[in-house]
């Protein structure tokens, strides 16, 4: 299947909430449901922006063209940011984005995005689909009239581009630093000054002086927007975000106004995404990593371990102040991520760390 024929699919889970609309009933009456679908990103931004167009493609060609998907990148239709208002309140019928945008309606969101010292990108859908999270994921986004599904995967995250190199803890304190979600609240712990802004944006600030440093997704996505013109050193791990999961959300009545086998379709067309994403997103990073590093100049570099150890320290504050929420849901929330969690902690390293600890090994291997 070709890649722009795939992500046509991801218009589909937007379907319903259209259907309960004053739009929904000629669409349905001409056998066909029209979608729209808007983005948090720019048109075929390598990442994010390819990922929602293949969700896009593959609902309408799953679903044999019944429900018909048209995609508005960020800025098209709604601004980026204001995707999930959009869909909502029936503006348009699904979006593509992130959860780490919408931490200022309820921390709950935030835990389904990502977490600081949290899950991998395998463990994030194994919480969702086997672990209990799915239905707290419904639960929230059903107060915001919301069917959610996460459909991709950006995989461990850099912790970022920087202007300067970073020797200690205290080089951070009042670091102007581009971030989101819960590593947002992490560096804050930490004395940064945290800024929430675009890639583009970030660029920008990055090149004026205005910003001292940022992470937005990971060499791939980062080599495209040329984070590496204005800041040559590039930190890892990404601890603030060891994945990073990418989500459709439909409106309730324009999902649930579909017949069970084109609910069906959208519920396959994100399930079937996730591996496909993550697995492009990790293939094209390797890419995009070497290739900076041999022609444009790139330094990738170690975070020293004391802020390792301060920034996960500021992250457990982070998920205690969580477990302590005023809203019992943000609370069930975080005992499940904490639960599962702990049920990796043990096995992951001896099955992942033990592989890619040989690979290190001199072995004469072909």
């Amino acid at each position: 299947m070709k890649r722009r024929d795939f992500l046509k699919g991801a218009g589909v889970a937007a379907t319903g909430a259209v259907a309960a609309s004053a739009l929904a009933a000629p669409a349905m009456a001409s056998d066909k449901i029209k979608w729209k679908m808007v983005t948090s990103w720019p048109k075929n931004l390598p990442g994010p922006g390819v990922a929602a167009q293949m969700l896009a493609d593959r609902i309408t060609m799953l679903s044999g063209g019944r429900i018909e998907v048209k995609l508005y990148a960020a800025g098209e239709l709604v601004p980026g940011r204001g995707v999930f208002d959009a869909v909502s309140e029936g503006t348009a019928e699904l979006y593509h984005s992130v959860p780490a945008y919408w931490g200022s309606k309820s921390k709950g969101f935030l835990l389904f995005g990502s977490q600081p010292f949290g899950l991998t990108a395998d463990e994030q859908y194994g919480w969702m689909a086997h672990g209990g999270g799915q239905a707290l994921y419904d639960e929230m986004y059903a107060r915001f009239n919301l069917k959610p599904f996460l459909c991709g995967n950006s995989g461990p995250q850099a912790a970022g581009w920087f202007r300067t190199e970073i020797n200690s803890a205290e080089d951070l304190k009042g670091l102007r630093f581009r971030t989101t979600g819960l590593a947002s609240e992490m560096c804050t712990k930490m004395g940064m000054a945290v800024q929430a802004m675009g890639g583009r944006d970030m660029f920008q600030a990055l090149q004026t002086g205005t910003l001292d440093a940022g992470e937005f997704i990971g060499p791939w996505t980062d080599s495209a927007l040329g984070f590496y013109q204005v800041a040559k050193n590039y930190y890892f791990p990404g601890v603030g975000e060891p994945s990073s999961a990418e989500e459709c959300a439909m409106n309730s009545e324009a999902y649930a106004a579909l017949p069970d086998d084109l609910k069906q379709v959208v519920a396959f067309a994100c399930s079937s995404l996730y591996n496909d994403v993550w697995t492009e997103y990790t293939t094209n990073h390797a890419k995009a990593l070497k290739k900076m590093v041999a022609e444009k100049g790139v330094v990738v570099r170690n975070m020293p371990e004391d802020v390792i150890l301060a920034m996960g320290n500021a992250a457990g504050e982070v998920i205690g102040e969580l477990r302590q929420n005023d809203d019992e849901l943000v609370k069930r929330i975080t005992e499940s991520f904490l639960t599962y969690r702990e049920a990796m902690k043990e096995y992951k390293p001896l099955a992942d760390n033990g592989q890619m600890n040989m690979r290190l090994m001199d072995i004469n291997y072909g």
